[in-house]
């Protein structure tokens, strides 16, 4: 049991590999897979519920990381599945340059919705109206009022919101929600490293307006991984949706990399190069 306590085990997470060895029929030597590994050069896999066989190789091996993989089905399974928008719908993004939501932003755009979202940088603002198509997007950090600024930005309302962030940004968002409104809560990235998570006001208004609320996590929608591929793939070949990544090379770079997305350091998904082909 001391051995077993002491025994040094990796950090685990999504990445994309080659299979050097197999003994599972539905993979072979030189297979490339997505899903969960190690944060190693070499992972032993024994669980395959959640390791994806790659079949299309013409884009980027490291949008399996991304656009098509988890990030993008969170994504998909949120907004579609979830808050079931409407055409000429208002929705808000938070958090919206990260890896879900910059895709969220297209999704939006692409079902005729009206989309702001809300990034920590002007770097990060500029890209979500000049390369994603939001039709506006505004630097939360420089709000002294969140209430306010969404009722600049939505004078009639939300009619969706996806979160990612929580906290006082959700409690800014619900006064603003409208009649039947949907609201995805798919991270809560302000809260993570607090002691003690904020407590959110105005959730009366969920009532009052009818407001639909719902959390979720992905790995339960998995079996509508191929029908996400039958929309995606070719979105992503007919340059209708973009994807940004920012690269760390070197395993020895990971830790930093992580440390860097409680701060916003990245721009887009962040990847973490451990070996190329």
């Amino acid at each position: 049991m001391e051995e077993v306590r002491n025994q040094q085990v990796p950090i685990t997470g999504l990445g994309v590999a080659k299979v050097i060895d197999s003994e599972h029929s539905n993979f072979k030597k030189g297979d490339l897979v997505w899903g969960g590994t190690g944060w190693e050069e070499y992972s032993i896999i024994n669980a395959f519920e959640f390791l994806f066989k790659i079949q299309d190789t013409d884009v980027p091996l490291s949008y399996y990381t991304g656009i098509l993989g988890m990030p993008g089905m969170t994504a998909y399974v949120g907004f579609y599945e979830i808050c079931a928008p409407k055409k000429g719908e208002y929705v808000f993004v938070s958090a919206a340059s990260g890896a879900v939501g910059q895709l969220v932003g297209q999704f939006a755009k692409l079902s005729g919705c009206y989309v702001v979202g809300s990034a920590g940088t002007k770097e990060k603002v500029d890209l979500l109206k000049n390369k994603f198509g939001f039709d506006e997007a505004f630097n939360y950090k420089e709000e002294q009022d969140l209430e306010a600024a969404l009722k600049r930005y939505f004078p009639d309302g939300i009619d969706i919101y996806f979160d990612n962030v929580g906290g006082k940004m959700l409690e800014a968002v619900l006064p603003n929600m409208r009649l039947n409104g949907r609201i995805s809560a798919c991270g809560m990235i302000s809260q993570y490293n607090l002691e003690q998570g904020d407590g959110v006001r105005n959730l009366f208004h969920i009532i009052t307006k009818s407001v639909c609320m719902q959390g979720f996590i992905v790995t339960p929608y998995f079996h509508m991984y191929p029908k996400y591929m039958e929309m995606i793939m070719p979105l992503i070949k007919q340059g209708k949706i973009c994807y940004i990544e920012d690269f760390a090379e070197g395993l020895e770079s990971a830790p930093a990399a992580l440390v860097g997305l409680f701060s916003g350091r990245n721009v887009g998904k962040q990847v973490v190069v451990v070996a190329r082909e």
